[in-house]
């Protein structure tokens, strides 16, 4: 069964860098089986994490098809995914996008991680757009047995890990890299 995730905005008394306290509105996601279930969840997060009031001003279905966390990244990018398809009857090629929410520190790691997101898949795609979410965190959905305590474990190791650097010894190599990179002229940089 895939998740539901729902984007839940709450607004909440913050101290910014200057030490000024000052009202926000920021986007969180969660996973739920329903808005109701979605809103008593964005107040369990956010009680952990807001001494003071705060107020969830909206909640609606996210239209993320996958969530990627990845190790010591900060920022969360919404990546557009076109999965090719060929129909045989017609012989045209048929695109259907969907999106993928990946934790990355900048455009180029978003792709790299999309990239490596999508490695098994089977199909062809392309990746027409990146562009940063304002995402602030991602609660998925555990239900407390074993298993998901361990798979919680691994969620939130994941988050806060560093990234892998790729170090590559063949010049050639990294000139096909950025010849992929640069026929993606439809990927927003």
């Amino acid at each position: 069964m895939s998740a539901t995730w729902y984007e839940c905005k709450v607004k909440y008394r913050k101290v910014d860098d200057n030490g000024v306290q000052k009202v926000t509105t920021e986007p969180y996601l969660v996973d739920a089986l329903s808005y109701t279930e979605a809103e008593k969840r964005i107040n369990e997060e956010m009680s952990a994490y807001v001494s003071e009031e705060f107020k969830i001003t909206n909640i609606k279905v996210a239209n993320y098809a996958e969530i990627h966390p990845f190790e010591n990244s900060d920022r969360w990018f919404k990546s557009k995914v076109s999965l090719i398809a060929y129909d045989e009857e017609s012989g045209k090629e048929r695109k259907t996008s969907m999106y993928l929410l990946v934790q990355a520190n900048d455009v180029k790691e978003a792709f790299d991680n999309t990239t490596h997101a999508m490695k098994n898949t089977m199909g062809d795609y392309t990746i027409p757009a990146i562009s940063e979410s304002p995402i602030m965190d991602v609660f998925p959905y555990f239900s407390g047995e074993e298993g998901d305590i361990a798979a919680l474990e691994k969620f939130n190791a994941i988050k806060a890990s560093k990234p892998e650097v790729v170090v590559m010894d063949d010049p050639l190599e990294l000139e096909e890299t950025e010849a992929e990179f640069t026929i993606e002229e439809d990927v927003e940089l």
